[in-house]
């Protein structure tokens, strides 16, 4: 559904280059868009959780998280045991079902 966004986008850069050949250079805009659409995501397994970030990925073992906190209109971040925190990208409180299935229950389903 993103990559359908970053096409509309396309399409209303094609026109601006279209009226002025200069607007072309912005054409790299939607290509980092893609990438990042790609790239950004939680991979959630049955022993590990793996945050993939634009340059570098992070895998944890549930054991090592002490919990999870949400703020309002963004990502979930993982207390770790350790003091850290860990960006889980795309994770959200409406999504939780599904971490919570993929995790076998070591994340409670709060709609349940």
């Amino acid at each position: 559904m993103a990559h359908l966004a970053v096409g509309f986008l396309v399409l209303g850069l094609l026109s601006l280059t279209a009226a002025w050949t200069w607007f072309a250079v912005l054409m790299i805009v939607p290509v980092i868009l893609s990438i990042l659409v790609v790239r950004l995501r939680t991979v959630a397994e049955r022993d590990t959780v793996t945050a993939r970030g634009p340059l570098h990925s992070e895998t944890v073992r549930w054991e090592d998280i002490d919990g999870l906190a949400f703020n309002r209109g963004s990502w979930a971040r993982a207390q770790l045991k350790d003091g850290r925190e860990l960006t889980l990208p795309a994770v959200t409180f409406s999504t939780l079902p599904q971490l919570t299935q993929a995790s076998e229950g070591r994340v409670p389903n709060p709609y349940e």
